[in-house]
């Protein structure tokens, strides 16, 4: 695997190289450390100051990626280190792409971030825009050594399929746990269901078979997924909610003390390209870290 790690040197940055050190990852897996800085050209009779800034820049990158290295001790993988003049989202997004790479890896907010569940910009840009899995750390400092709890909440889409073959692909240490869980979005979340209810038997009947029909549905999508995990985690669980997805996802999440949530960009109605509600929603008021699939 081939990971890109992005870092600024804040301690968010330095908890995402935290998180990659925990996984089991071998010297065949590569891990790409990129550090970009945006500048706008400086007036002619700024030079100096320009001529400062470069030499300081010069001192100081170095040492960025050094912290971002030592985090990542005792990782197995190779380590490649990369610094870029560029748009910090566009640099990482270009390097992921012309390295290949199968995932972005990122504090959740930079140097000028507040103690916050809401993540950065360029954060955000990045789980906008990128094509592959974007793993974004929220937790400073509290990344388990073993035992992680991950929490995959699927619908059954094709991004949701994806994300589940993302999530196979991690290496994590031993006795860590997976929920995986469906919310049932009815069919019939449009009518209080204690009104319709109190309708006539028929819409009695109607309701208790579109719940049916709803489970049954649920069952599938969740077999699929624990198929497609199996042998990944020394437990894997099944839950099924019904209710409104982003709300429930964030409950149960804190019902497991989950380290991980892990979402497809969106669901069945998504645009290619863009995060899904439930991803947006969960990437901003997960209190864990969340891999946008």
């Amino acid at each position: 695997m081939k990971i890109v790690l992005a870092t600024d040197g804040s301690d968010h940055s330095e908890s995402a190289a935290k998180f990659l050190s925990k996984l089991r990852l071998t010297p065949e897996d590569e891990i790409i450390i990129i550090h970009a800085i945006s500048w706008v050209p400086i007036m002619h009779e700024w030079g100096a100051l320009f001529e400062d800034f470069k030499e300081i820049r010069e001192e100081i990158v170095p040492r960025i990626l050094d912290a971002a290295e030592d985090a990542l001790q005792p990782c197995q993988a190779a380590i490649t280190r990369v610094f870029a003049e560029n748009y910090p989202d566009k640099a990482i997004i270009d390097t992921a792409k012309t390295s290949k790479a199968d995932m972005i890896v990122m504090g959740a907010r930079g140097v000028k971030g507040i103690v916050t569940h809401i993540v950065g910009s360029i954060t955000k840009q990045v789980a906008e825009h990128s094509s592959i899995p974007a793993l974004i750390v929220k937790t400073i400092n509290n990344t388990p050594d073993s035992g992680f709890k991950i929490l995959f909440a699927t619908d059954g889409s094709e991004r949701a399929v994806a994300a589940c073959k993302d999530l196979h692909k991690l290496s994590f240490p031993e006795g860590s746990e997976c929920t995986v869980l469906h919310v049932v979005s009815s069919a019939m979340a449009d009518i209080p269901e204690r009104f319709s209810l109190e309708i006539d038997g028929r819409m009695k009947n109607i309701v208790a078979s579109s719940r049916e029909w709803e489970t049954k549905q649920a069952d599938v999508i969740l077999d699929s997924a624990v198929n497609e995990l199996t042998g990944s985690f020394s437990s894997i669980n099944r839950e099924i909610r019904y209710g409104d997805a982003p709300e429930e996802i964030l409950n149960v999440a804190h019902e497991i003390k989950a380290n991980l949530i892990i979402v497809g960009t969106s669901g069945k109605r998504g645009l290619k390209g863009a995060l899904g509600s439930v991803s947006r929603h969960i990437l901003n008021h997960a209190e864990c870290s969340v891999m946008i699939g």
